[in-house]
């Protein structure tokens, strides 16, 4: 980074810098980790030579503190995918239900915009399309964090409510789904053929959540890659060449995934797992009534409180289904 011409090339620049404070922060947490193990060892010698009692309080709250601390540290790096470090694109479809699984839909980004809030993450909204009465019909978000990629892949699936209808007038309990699918955002510098014969680019004006910021032109764009039927759209900013280079990262994104995904399932395969991958495998319950529950169906951790959860509270589910899928590949 001392080097005179380090900038020539502002986009690798850019790059080196962030893999460096990358780096500075795993360091940083590691020095932190070292003071919090000082600390509990300080209560501890305090209180087994002055025999001091009132000292146990403090020791509690540092063995608590250094455990959260370390579990969390620990939680980060089991992330060495080869796209764990890279921002996520995530995704979010209701299911078949109408009103009710929209307004779910809907419920499912507040939590992840909630989760990305309190990591420290950015969230940007490349695509948006409202509910027909309340909710929304899909929502693309580009969620911008060192390993935003690696803790959000957990997330991948279908996920379950069950409630009392605010839709219903008879106030019955309904069940709604809604798919979450997340991707990587990849740099153009990835190796993926893509044939400009294979792209079909459509555009079109773009508007924002519930028909507001409504563009004068035609800026937001619609690619779909012929030979596998992916399709991505993109409309978060007001120059369609902006839009384009997104929507071709996002498409990028969502054939790696797809290859992954192939390759996960040839593991299977072998392994004899029957489990499907993808739509139908649904993840977790969300239940409000006739009890209050939250709980993972691959890990069968549960949280008893609810609220908690959809104000972004899932790093328990996603700790747990880390240290699982650490333990499978082991």
């Amino acid at each position: 980074m001392g080097e005179p011409n380090f900038w020539d090339n502002q986009q690798e620049a850019q790059k080196l810098i962030n893999e460096a404070n990358a780096i500075k922060k795993i360091v940083e947490r590691f020095h932190e980790l070292q003071r919090l193990h000082d600390d509990m060892n300080t209560f501890y010698e305090l209180i087994e030579e002055e025999q001091d009692e009132s000292l146990l309080p403090d020791l509690h709250k540092a063995i608590k503190d250094l455990t959260e601390e370390l579990t969390s540290f620990e939680l980060e790096l089991m992330l060495d995918g080869p796209y764990d470090r890279n921002n996520a694109i995530l995704e979010i479809h209701p299911g078949a239900g109408g009103t009710e699984s929209q307004d779910w839909a809907e419920m499912l980004l507040r939590l992840y915009t909630r989760w990305a809030e309190q990591r420290g993450f950015q969230v940007e909204t490349l695509d948006y399309l409202a509910g027909d009465e309340a909710g929304l019909k899909s929502v693309t978000l580009l969620i911008k964090g060192y390993n935003a990629y690696g803790y959000l892949s957990t997330e991948r699936g279908v996920h379950r409510l069950v409630r009392i209808s605010p839709f219903d007038a008879a106030g019955k309990r309904h069940t709604s789904f809604a798919s979450v699918n997340v991707m990587p955002e990849l740099e153009n510098d990835v190796d993926i053929d893509l044939k400009q014969d294979d792209l079909k680019v459509d555009t079109y004006r773009s508007g924002g959540a519930g028909g507001q910021h409504v563009n004068t032109t035609d800026s937001a764009v619609r690619i779909t890659h012929l030979p596998t039927g992916v399709v991505v759209t993109c409309q978060s900013e007001r120059s369609q060449i902006k839009n384009r280079a997104s929507a071709m990262k996002m498409l990028m994104g969502k054939l790696v995934e797809r290859k992954l995904d192939e390759q996960k399932q040839e593991t299977l395969a072998i392994r004899g797992e029957q489990k499907e991958i993808g739509w139908g495998s649904q993840i977790r319950s969300y239940v409000f009534h006739p009890y209050s529950m939250v709980k993972d169906h691959r890990t069968n951790v549960e949280i008893g409180n609810v609220q908690a959860v959809m104000d972004g509270n899932i790093n328990p589910f996603i700790d747990a289904y880390l240290r699982q899928k650490l333990a499978v590949n082991d």
